[in-house]
C-alpha cells in the first residue's frame, strides 16, 4: 500500500492524525527526494481539426494519483469539468479498494470535459505531458507505485489516438525528456467515476502533506508555464459544470 493509499484509507475511516500526516510527508520526501518538476515542451505539431459546432469533448488521461491530475485540469481555461475515476478495467472492479490492489487492470484516471473552441485536445495533452505528471515513469508517479498509477491516454476516437501518438513521437524525437516516454495509448472502453470523497480532493485538503508536496506544485507549474491557460478558481465537481 502506498503512502497516498494509507492517508486516503485512514482519512476515510476518520482517524488520521496530524502526526501521521506529518510522518507521511517526511516519508514522501525521503522516498522520492523532491516533488516532480514540470518540463517546458513544444505544442503538438498535429492537433485535431477546428470543431464545427461542437462545444464539448472529453479526454480521459491517467498519470499517477488522480488527486493531482484532477487539480491541474480544474485550473485550465476552457475546461468545464474534471472527474476522478478509473479506466482500463471492468465495471465490477471499479472501486478504490479493488483498484488499489493493482490487479484490476484499471488506472486511476481523470475525465476532462472541455470546450474544443477554447482549448484543443492537443493543448490538453501538452498540459498533461508537461505539468500533470511525468510521462517517463513506468507504473509509478512520485511515491506511488503500481500499474494503477501508470501513464496512459485513453483515446475516445481515432482522431484523439492519432494526435496522441504523433505527439509522443514528436516529443521523443525532440528529446525534451531525459528518458523515453512510456505513456500507453489505448482505446477508451469506459470511464467509471471514483467515490465522492476522492472528488476535488486537492482543493478540499490543501493542508494534507501529500497534497502540499506532490500536487499543489503542479498547479503552481501550470500558472507559471501556461499563464494564458491558467484560471485561479478551480472548477469543482461539487459545484457542477461551469465554464
Amino acid at each position: 500500500m502506498s503512502l497516498r493509499q494509507i492517508i486516503s484509507t485512514h482519512r476515510l475511516a476518520g482517524w488520521v492524525s496530524g502526526s501521521l500526516l506529518a510522518l507521511g510527508a517526511t516519508f514522501a520526501l525521503v522516498a522520492h527526494g523532491t516533488a516532480e518538476t514540470a518540463v517546458a515542451i513544444p505544442a503538438p505539431a498535429m492537433d485535431e481539426p477546428a470543431p464545427s459546432g461542437a462545444t464539448s469533448e472529453t479526454a480521459v488521461l491517467s498519470g499517477g494519483c488522480f488527486w493531482g491530475v484532477q487539480a491541474v485540469f480544474q485550473h485550465v481555461k476552457g475546461v468545464h469539468r474534471v472527474v476522478s475515476g478509473y479506466s482500463g478495467g471492468a465495471k465490477d472492479t471499479a472501486s478504490y479498494q479493488q483498484v488499489s490492489t493493482g490487479r484490476t487492470g484499471h488506472a486511476e484516471s481523470v475525465e476532462v470535459t472541455f470546450d474544443p473552441r477554447l482549448v484543443s485536445y492537443g493543448t490538453i495533452l501538452q498540459v498533461y505531458f508537461s505539468v500533470a505528471h511525468n510521462p517517463t515513469e513506468l507504473n509509478r508517479q512520485g511515491p506511488d507505485t503500481g500499474t494503477q498509477y501508470r501513464s496512459a491516454v485513453f483515446a475516445a476516437n481515432d482522431a484523439q489516438k492519432e494526435v496522441a501518438e504523433a505527439y509522443v513521437a514528436q516529443l521523443d524525437k525532440a528529446g525534451v525528456f531525459a528518458h523515453p516516454i512510456v505513456t500507453k495509448i489505448s482505446p477508451l472502453t469506459a470511464f467509471y467515476p471514483a467515490e465522492d470523497y476522492h472528488q476535488d480532493y486537492a482543493t478540499r485538503h490543501p493542508e494534507n502533506p501529500y497534497i502540499a508536496f506532490n500536487d499543489l506544485p503542479k498547479v503552481d507549474n501550470l500558472s507559471r508555464l501556461f499563464p494564458a491557460l491558467y484560471t485561479p478558481k478551480a472548477k469543482l465537481v461539487s459545484a457542477g459544470t461551469t465554464n
